[in-house]
């Protein structure tokens, strides 16, 4: 992605001094910082463990960058406060023929301070804008922590709806399991 990127139209409720736009190659130091900080304090709501993405360098998440026309990541769009990344949410798409119509929501966060502000919100309905204009997306999934109420309410809100559970997909170090929910998303077919 060129660094002329326009910014992401978004909606309304974006919270004051925030502004969205495609993760960047220079932004990935800070996405790093924002990641290692959000699985520090969050071990439950995320599969990835601090430990092992602390150790990871922040040129390891290009992956996270858009890939134009590509399979894997689609793209990440990053949430900003002035020079500070607060949000992040990439989309990554299915590569095999009969299951390219579906698209995944990974590694959704935002910073403790905003969270309930209506930044996730924003980051979420750009993302499925996005979706929404690839014409072969018609589908699209994520996981969540199951104790994880207020992202549920947010994923419900615009549209997802459980289809399944996993029980104990995650076993934190303390040994407690966590499960999953199962949430998809149908987008309208283009006209």
């Amino acid at each position: 992605m060129s660094q002329q990127t326009p910014p992401i139209l978004t909606p309304p409720q974006l919270p004051p001094g925030c502004t969205l736009r495609m993760l960047r190659e220079g932004d990935l130091a800070a996405y790093k910082t924002l990641r290692d900080a959000m699985l520090a304090a969050h071990d439950e709501a995320f599969t990835s463990d601090a430990p092992t993405e602390r150790a990871r360098s922040a040129e390891s998440y290009r992956s996270r960058l858009s890939q134009a026309g590509g399979i894997g990541c689609m793209f990440t769009i990053a949430a900003w406060q002035g020079e500070r990344l607060v949000g992040a949410v990439s989309c990554e798409r299915e590569g095999r023929a009969k299951v390219r119509h579906i698209a995944h929501v990974v590694g959704m966060m935002v910073a403790d301070e905003l969270q309930g502000r209506g930044l996730g919100r924003a980051l979420l309905y750009s993302a499925l804008r996005l979706l929404g204009a690839e014409a072969e997306v018609r589908l699209v999934t994520l996981s969540v922590s199951s104790g994880n109420t207020g992202a549920i309410r947010l994923y419900e809100s615009l549209g997802f709806r459980r289809y399944g559970q996993l029980p104990g997909a995650l076993k934190l170090a303390d040994g407690r399991l966590i499960g999953k929910d199962l949430m998809a998303l149908e987008l309208p077919a283009q006209a």
